[in-house]
């Protein structure tokens, strides 16, 4: 099976093989990390795309995650995935962590800002392919056992998105491998990766047959995450008083409003509560952060928010992972500070 994909891969370009002995500078910043480890000997993914069903390319994959349409097999427009969401809702398609090997909010936050990137609940799906883990740490509280066949599972997880976390409809086998085609075009890259140039080297004997490639495909592994941990966490236990921290920040918390909240919720972008720049606007959310209602940020923001009869469309939650304490609590500063009060 793998050997089929293989093969299909190098005739479709969805992948790109060395044809010479590697050397010394035989290592390349664009080489994908799929590439390299596969030339190292390690077992191929799973997720190769099955180019032979009709209809599958890149370019159909790439509309249906960005748009939600694709042009059908024959030659009709596919219908929309979901009424809702398309993946980019939740999920940026361009890197978004300064270290691939750690999780970490606040260094996240400042990248985006950098590089223009939304702020969101979702993990990139820049380098999705790369990862062997999904649904991971605490989500099996939210979806219950749909989440077993798609922990391991790149198809089984992308189903689950598509319709739990997008409430739509399933994808069809031929959209499905057009997915995974796209997210081949996007997977990690050797410059993606923080490695020593004494590291590269190793790598690089490695792939002339003058090192341990067991250790080169470890040493390469360790520099990306293979699952995005989360940890789904509570309001704080006092809302008036909100989550124990030194201080705030409010260009910290501005970050959060404008590259997060408004990402969603600007111009009902995805969301029918709309929210803008305006000083009523942050007096009502001000006024409902330490209440139990749908209109408190710690609410939505630890809880997210569930789909109702006649209204599918829903919030997730933020883990922890991807708004710490110390960053909610910024936002509630920067909310109230624009609401003209003290706190």
């Amino acid at each position: 099976m793998y050997k089929l994909l293989f093969t299909t891969l190098l005739a479709t370009s969805f992948f790109v093989a060395v044809q010479h002995t590697p050397t010394l500078n035989d290592l390349r910043p664009e080489d994908a990390v799929a590439d390299v480890l596969l030339r190292l000997g390690d077992q191929p993914a799973a997720h190769y795309p099955d180019t032979t069903l009709a209809g599958v390319s890149v370019e159909a994959g790439r509309g249906i995650m960005l748009t939600g349409f694709a042009t059908a097999p024959d030659g009709g427009k596919a219908s929309k995935q979901s009424k809702h969401y398309v993946c980019t809702a939740c999920h940026n398609i361009k890197r978004e962590d300064p270290d691939l090997s750690v999780s970490d909010p606040q260094a996240r936050l400042e990248y985006v800002r950098d590089n223009g990137l939304p702020f969101l609940q979702g993990t990139a799906l820049y380098g999705a392919v790369n990862r062997t883990s999904f649904y991971n740490g605490d989500y099996e509280q939210k979806y219950g056992s749909l989440v077993e066949p798609a922990r391991h599972d790149l198809r089984e997880a992308i189903q689950l998105c598509a319709t739990e976390c997008s409430q739509g409809r399933a994808l069809e086998p031929w959209e499905m491998e057009s997915v995974l085609a796209y997210l081949w075009t996007i997977g990690l890259r050797m410059d993606d990766l923080i490695l020593s140039d004494k590291e590269k080297v190793t790598i690089n004997q490695a792939l002339a047959g003058e090192g341990e490639k067991a250790a080169a495909i470890q040493l390469i592994k360790s520099r990306y995450l293979a699952g995005s941990p989360a940890t789904f966490v509570a309001p704080p236990e006092d809302r008036k008083a909100g989550y124990p921290v030194d201080k705030t920040d409010l260009e910290n918390g501005r970050l959060v409003y404008e590259l997060s909240c408004l990402h969603c919720h600007e111009n009902e972008r995805y969301s029918f509560f709309r929210l803008d720049d305006s000083k009523l606007t942050f007096q009502h959310l001000a006024k409902h952060f330490p209440k139990y209602t749908e209109y408190s940020v710690y609410q939505v923001g630890r809880y997210g928010t569930s789909p109702v009869p006649g209204s599918k469309p829903y919030m997730p939650n933020y883990t922890l992972e991807k708004l710490s304490h110390q960053q909610m609590e910024d936002l509630r500063a920067y909310i109230e500070h624009r609401a003209g009060g003290d706190r």
